[in-house]
């Protein structure tokens, strides 16, 4: 196991300076080479508290492809991020020492071999105790970040963000989709049950059994109809169980709605909205996150960038959590 998060949240102590962001007043937010938040590119974990990385694989999407771009277009849009949060009141790079990592390989070809290599890569992060922040990409990517995730920090809570729940089976007789990576992690013992919270499900079923695994699980779901109703105050009740615990944070951007974020595989209305998702983020300030992932942005299915825009501001503040 790696030493706890709470103590190695402190920022490493190195003699070169924080990595910072391009300052927009020097140089124009439309120039340079594209990079999360205009950050140095640093593929070197051992000078990173965070390492911000893309995942560009889709191959375990069911309907529509396109999420392997995901992680370029998010680059591109978060141009726009300012440094200072001023609703959580946090500069994140100041207290952390956070970079774009880059791409971890990946092999278009077969999602089994890219489970390992997303494996290993996210091993030596966390080796050098750097906290992984992934930029899908599907979804089937949280089950072989789950693995390296249980190597370093054992079995840990979950904290979704979706519109499905991810506990089906199998796909057409195959176990490995964006369908099922949380059933997996289950089967695989990587998740502290019964500490897992979904917040958003909606829209049809396959018939009334489909989410039997979940329930027998003692998965707590709480829909987008109950969000809607009750908002926030729901989910907070919720999170009191999650303090303290070591806790893996996963973003599906089908969790808001297509009028808000059309640019996904699998949109399903009646979702939360941009207001609703960024107030549910910032509602879990101050949980001991091991590491996030953000997913399912598909850009060519996108309407005015919307999509990759609201992503990489998501992106912003699921970072300014490890504050």
């Amino acid at each position: 196991m790696s030493t706890s998060p709470v103590k190695r949240i402190q920022s490493k102590q190195l003699p070169e300076p924080h990595p910072t962001p391009v300052n927009a007043l020097d140089y124009p937010r439309f120039a340079g080479i594209p990079t999360f938040m205009r950050l140095p590119h640093i593929p070197d974990a051992k000078r990173l508290d965070v390492a911000l990385m893309g995942v560009p694989y889709d191959g375990g999407t069911s309907y529509r492809p396109g999420a392997r771009f995901g992680p370029r277009r998010i680059r591109e849009q978060s141009a726009l991020i300012r440094p200072y949060n001023p609703v959580l009141n946090v500069n994140p790079f100041e207290c952390l020492r956070v970079a774009d990592y880059g791409d971890l390989s990946v092999n278009p070809l077969s999602i089994e071999d890219t489970f390992r290599r997303i494996t290993m890569e996210l091993n030596v992060v966390l080796q050098e105790s750097a906290i992984p922040m992934c930029v899908g990409g599907d979804h089937s990517i949280l089950l072989p970040i789950l693995r390296s995730i249980h190597k370093f920090h054992g079995p840990v809570a979950l904290i979704q963000l979706d519109a499905h729940s991810d506990t089906w089976d199998e796909y057409w007789g195959i176990k490995y989709s964006h369908g099922t990576p949380v059933r997996r992690a289950i089967e695989e013992g990587l998740l502290a049950e019964p500490y897992i919270l979904q917040v958003g499900l909606r829209g049809q079923a396959y018939n009334a059994q489909d989410l039997d695994y979940a329930r027998e699980h003692k998965i707590d779901m709480v829909t987008a109809e109950e969000f809607h109703q009750h908002g926030l105050p729901l989910v907070d009740k919720k999170l009191k169980a999650f303090e303290g615990l070591k806790t893996y944070l996963s973003l599906d951007i089908d969790v808001v709605d297509p009028a808000f974020a059309p640019g996904t595989g699998t949109p399903q209305v009646g979702g939360l909205s941009s207001v609703q998702i960024l107030g549910l983020v910032r509602a879990l300030q101050g949980l001991n996150f091991v590491g996030c992932d953000l997913v399912e942005v598909s850009p060519q299915f996108d309407s005015a960038e919307i999509t990759s825009l609201l992503a990489a501001n998501l992106l912003f503040e699921q970072l300014c959590l490890f504050c």
